[in-house]
């Protein structure tokens, strides 16, 4: 999992009716195929498929419906050569997009949220991704309380991996994400942003996902506390720009729903990078 010049971009395919970003654009697995290509074209290096809802307040599908959102997506989409990784919390989906090609799982509960999830991977030897959790969607905001949002997150994370590799994962195998928007406010995502090098730090490929998240809707400081936020999908630009600033601080990759505007951004910082030697 050496990290590339740049952060690797992991295109977002929802197959939800609810997600807060495109509303079930693509629930439809036809529809999702053919909007994860389209990813690819535009420079999605790897496509993350996703059956679940994590924005704040939604509820749980069921394990069957799940699966019947998932898996004919991953299978599309690996047929035709791509990268996929499967966002998923529970085990049995892991495991059947596996089975389909899926070389990534994205855990956005860290492998907290079932207990099968990382016996399953340390045997499968893929990559698995533990973003920081403390809550289901339904009950995540009640958890956004800290002392010290930064050097929190990162003991959590710490003591995740810790139990994921004695559950038998490797080192190698292990991606970290801070979780922007999950059980967090606008200002611990902001402190998270600043110090994304404590992250980088732990010495674990880091994922950032901050597209179109709630916090990127409220950027004019001009506005009263209660102004409603710009829609997700006019939330791209500061997405790209967020993308940017992780890719400063050394990440692995980055997860986003609009590929051309954040591939251009890092394509900028790259030329930068290179004219300066």
């Amino acid at each position: 999992m050496t990290r590339a010049v740049r952060p690797l971009i992991m295109g977002v395919v929802n197959v939800t009716p609810d997600s807060f970003s495109d509303g079930g654009r693509w629930l439809d697995p036809d529809a999702a195929i053919a909007h994860g290509l389209q990813l690819a074209r535009q420079g999605a290096d790897i496509l993350d498929v996703g059956g679940e809802s994590t924005r704040p307040g939604a509820a749980r599908p069921p394990l069957e419906v799940e699966r019947e959102r998932v898996l004919p997506v991953v299978a599309g989409l690996t047929a035709e050569g791509l990268r996929v990784s499967v966002d998923t919390m529970r085990a049995e989906v892991a495991e059947r997009a596996l089975e389909r090609g899926a070389s990534l799982v994205n855990d956005v509960s860290g492998g907290l949220a079932d207990p099968a999830m990382a016996p399953l991977v340390a045997e499968a030897g893929v990559p698995f991704v533990a973003m920081h959790w403390r809550a289901h969607s339904d009950r995540m905001d009640r958890h956004a309380v800290y002392d010290d949002v930064v050097g929190e997150v990162v003991a959590e994370l710490r003591q995740r991996v810790d139990a994921l590799l004695a559950a038998g994962l490797a080192e190698e195998q292990v991606i970290v994400d801070p979780g922007f928007g999950f059980s967090k406010n606008a200002e611990h995502n902001w402190a998270l942003i600043k110090r994304l090098d404590a992250v980088v730090a732990m010495g674990h490929p880091v994922l950032v996902g901050t597209s179109r998240k709630r916090f990127l809707g409220r950027l004019d400081p001009s506005l009263p506390p209660d102004a409603e936020p710009t829609p997700p999908t006019e939330r791209d630009a500061a997405t790209a720009a967020t993308s940017l600033l992780a890719a400063q601080h050394g990440v692995w990759g980055v997860r986003v729903h609009d590929v051309p505007g954040t591939r251009d951004a890092l394509l900028v910082w790259e030329q930068v990078r290179r004219a300066r030697g």
